[in-house]
């Protein structure tokens, strides 16, 4: 099956099992520049032995990890450089923490388009692997996302590159704002009771929360929203120290440590939305540390088959402490956000599950 939607003069076919089937209220103009690899309709699953488990009948995973370049940034940097593609960019610079740097330079490659790409030098390898496969021009930072988002922007002004950091075009948000148009269509366009998201830079919950304005504007859906809950690592949690302490903006979070290296963001560009987002919303904010959260991802791999990456382990530690809090309810509709494939942070799930060297291999035979 495939779905044809007409721009202007030209006509264009794309899947109709992408996020380009909500290509009507998506910016671009003329189909020809659409950068796809397959993005978004990604699975919504129902995880019944682990809801179970923790006293939840109705826990569902939205698993990005199904993506193209395995995380839900495909979204975004589809949206984002099939526009600079549509307006003639011909070099974008990103600063990423990794898995926006993996699909920044995906997308730029097959669009043509050069890609300048900074990250943490402690950045998990297959990010620094698939940026240099897509042909980026690669730059090594000893600091972290803010570092290198900075230098990213520097270059931008010293060079006259396009800069797509996050929130610093209006494009990437609207790619992942699918992700809310995704859920209602799955929950046969009945928002769920909780939505938790692994919150970084959080353009995926800011993005989530406009879908369901305009869903509500198209006369889709209704007014009702769900409880939007923000999960971050204990080791670098600004926006949970700032809405803890009723505050409209986060401070920048010194020395941040996690190995979620997507929530290793110190202070959001979007923290005054993402907290007007979840106190509109009644939801709320979580930290949980990375033993936690890895423990959490290990039980629902063993009993729904699902690899998550760190950062959405951490929204499964969220739940099941919201649960036993009283702040969820085993009767609601919940759906988590798995951001990512754990294929893609094997470095950290090594702490979780060292493997044996080999001496002890060969005394286990």
């Amino acid at each position: 099956t495939r779905w044809y939607f007409v721009t202007g003069v030209q006509t264009c076919a794309l899947p109709i099992s992408s996020m380009w089937r909500y290509a009507p209220v998506l910016p671009v103009a003329n189909p020809a520049s659409i950068a796809t690899l397959g993005e978004g309709w990604t699975p919504m699953i129902r995880a019944r032995r682990y809801g179970e488990s923790v006293g939840a009948a109705n826990v569902w995973v939205k698993d990005e990890g199904l993506n193209p370049t395995a995380s839900f940034k495909a979204r975004g940097l589809s949206c984002c450089i099939s526009m600079c593609r549509e307006l003639g960019v011909r070099t974008v610079a990103i600063g990423s923490a990794g898995n926006a740097a993996g699909a920044a330079a995906a997308y730029a490659a097959a669009a043509g388009i050069e890609a300048h790409i900074f990250m943490p030098r402690d950045v998990p390898l297959a990010n620094y692997s698939e940026c240099e496969t897509f042909g980026a021009r690669v730059t090594l930072v000893d600091g972290l996302i803010s570092d290198c988002g900075r230098m990213a922007a520097e270059g931008c002004r010293r060079e006259g590159w396009f800069e797509i950091n996050t929130l610093k075009e209006p494009y990437r948000v609207e790619g992942k704002k699918t992700m809310g148009y995704e859920i209602a269509e799955q929950m046969q366009w009945r928002l769920p009771d909780a939505i938790l998201y692994p919150t970084g830079g959080g353009v995926g919950l800011i993005g989530m929360w406009k879908a369901f304005d305009e869903m509500e504007a198209l006369g889709w859906i209704g007014s009702g929203r769900p409880k939007m809950i923000a999960v971050q690592s204990s080791g670098c949690a600004p926006v949970v120290k700032a809405f803890q302490e009723g505050k409209e903006q986060a401070e920048f979070w010194q020395n941040a440590r996690t190995i979620s290296s997507g929530l290793r963001v110190p202070k959001p560009l979007g923290d005054f939305l993402i907290l007007r987002i979840v106190r509109a919303s009644r939801g709320t904010c979580v930290a949980v540390d990375d033993r936690e959260a890895l423990e959490a991802g290990a039980r629902v791999g063993r009993m729904e088959g699902i690899f998550p990456c760190p950062e959405g382990a951490a929204c499964f530690a969220a739940l099941e402490r919201l649960l036993r809090e009283g702040f969820l309810h085993p009767e609601e509709r919940i759906v988590i956000l798995n951001t990512g494939s754990g294929l893609k942070y094997l470095e950290a799930w090594s702490r979780r599950f060292p493997r044996a060297d080999s001496s002890e291999a060969d005394r286990l035979g």
